[in-house]
């Protein structure tokens, strides 16, 4: 199901910065290049203004984990690489250094599917620091915008109310990978089908699609092209109603729908992609009803979102079975990107100790917390998930334990002794061989689906929701304190 190995049947290890690269041969040049590091990959604030995002992308990432290696053809073309004197930038002894290399750094990451907020580690990296920092584009490029849209398709799909979304973005997707894996993850927000084919064929995602309007506008009239539709495809009726007149479409529809039931086949339902879809779903229902067919489906697309999408159902009483939703989900429309980071935060010296590392900032946002980190989920007696502590693996955490806001420090919870948790990472690669079994597309829709119902209905609502409550265990927070004061020279 992963999908780099299946479209990209070459070597990927030059889908990187090449600032990368560059480290990492400072690393080999230092004869540093194993020291032990550890990175973690996370993202500031969470997208959409939502309450929450839905971790994707890891799987595909453990692919690209998996198959790293350096191509003859991409050492190649790194030797024709200059420096401003016109020299090689990397010596031949690193290129054949590459030329060898494989992963075999440990990986521990939250599953996919799983809710996840903001400053939390979703990936952590431990192993040979050079191979640690080699992948961190790459690692970001598949996380970002995967679990951008798997967000954005599981608050359309909760704005549907459990009406079937069919995600329609592929024409408008930002390339042919853009397609291709916002298919996958809109699946894994939630979304019943995809128009995409290629998608359906790579991860088994069911595919759906009847017509278009140039189909109608091929004929001389819209009743001979439905009838042709569905003398061609007759167990597959979904007429666009739209190019036209749409009650008159929907009219249309009904007559050929009679003469397909007549056959033993039947009308599976009509698409609206114009005008007032509230009004027009109304007065469609009613013809279609009142001309024998209550089981017809009405499917509805036209630049919908998860806000149009609760206002059709909730204020405007629209009659809409099924949703198409198209551009603003395939490219997460409102926001062209999650922001993810990927930040060293220990690395081991030589003594054998790890050292917390931290990068301070002007800006509070882009202070990094320090350790070998871990999140901790606590878990309420009615099944909600009830608050997260980042917390370092070297120092553990106690109970009760008590969460500081590092935002805020007067914002801290304390979680009673006893109260029911899990950590969230988990270990997926042990030095870079996979020990995780890896579930099923399918299977991770249900756990996106399990995760959304054990947030608290305010954390999902779409304006101002509750923020859920994440901070640092209380000596996290004391030692990320300590090594900001350090860094700024305070005493």
């Amino acid at each position: 199901m992963a999908t780099l190995s299946k479209l990209y049947r070459h070597s990927l290890s030059l889908l990187t910065d090449l600032y990368q690269l560059t480290m990492a041969y400072g690393y080999w040049k230092l004869g540093a290049p194993d020291r032990e590091a550890v990175f973690s990959l996370s993202f500031r604030s969470n997208p959409f203004h939502s309450g929450y995002a839905i971790a994707c992308g890891l799987h595909d990432a453990i692919d690209y984990l998996q198959h790293l290696r350096f191509d003859a053809d991409d050492l190649e073309y790194l030797s024709t690489l200059k420096g401003n004197d016109a020299r090689p930038l990397f010596e031949r002894g690193f290129l054949d250094y590459l030329k060898d290399f494989k992963f075999t750094c440990d990986v521990d990451a939250v599953p996919e599917g799983t809710a996840v907020f903001a400053h939390e580690p979703l990936v952590r990296v431990r192993g040979p620091i050079l191979q640690a920092q080699i992948v961190e584009t790459t690692l970001l490029n598949l996380l970002n915008f995967q679990t951008l849209v798997a967000t954005k398709a599981a608050r359309i799909c909760w704005a549907a109310k459990g009406d079937p979304v069919i995600e329609f973005g592929l024409r408008r997707a930002q390339g042919v990978d853009g397609g291709v894996t916002a298919s996958r993850a809109a699946f894994v927000g939630g979304c019943a089908g995809t128009s995409n084919v290629l998608a359906g064929k790579l991860f088994g995602i069911p595919v759906r699609g009847t017509h278009a309007h140039s189909w109608v506008m091929s004929f001389d009239t819209e009743l001979q092209a439905f009838a042709a539709y569905a003398s061609a495809m007759p167990n597959n009726c979904v007429f666009l109603v739209d190019t036209y007149n749409t009650l008159e479409g929907v009219r249309h529809a009904v007559q050929v729908g009679k003469k397909l039931r007549e056959e033993g086949h039947e009308l599976v339902g009509i698409r609206l992609d114009s005008g007032d879809l509230a009004y027009l779903s109304i007065e469609a229902r009613k013809i279609l009803d009142a001309g024998g067919f209550p089981k017809a489906a009405i499917l509805a697309s036209n630049d919908l979102d998860e806000t149009i999408i609760a206002s059709l159902k909730d204020q405007q009483g629209a009659k809409i079975d099924t949703w198409g939703v198209g551009t603003k989900l395939a490219t997460a429309y409102d926001q062209p990107a999650l922001g993810g980071v990927y930040k060293l935060t220990a690395v081991r010296d030589d003594a054998g100790q790890w050292q917390p590392k931290i990068k301070v900032s002007e800006q509070a946002a882009k202070i990094t917390t320090p350790g070998i980190l871990q999140v901790r989920r606590y878990t309420g007696s009615d099944g909600l998930f009830i608050a997260d502590a980042i917390y370092d693996e070297l120092t553990h955490i106690g109970e009760p334990a008590t969460i500081i806001d590092p935002t805020d420090p007067t914002r801290r919870r304390t979680m009673e002794a006893g109260t029911k948790s899990e950590d969230l990472l988990v270990p997926f690669l042990l030095q870079g061989n996979i020990v995780y079994d890896l579930p099923d597309l399918p299977n991770i829709q249900r756990r996106t689906r399990e995760q959304l119902s054990r947030l608290h209905p305010s954390i999902l609502r779409f304006i101002n929701p509750h923020t859920y409550p994440v901070g640092l265990e209380r000596k996290l927070y004391d030692l990320r304190t300590d090594l900001i004061l350090k860094a700024r020279g305070v005493s």
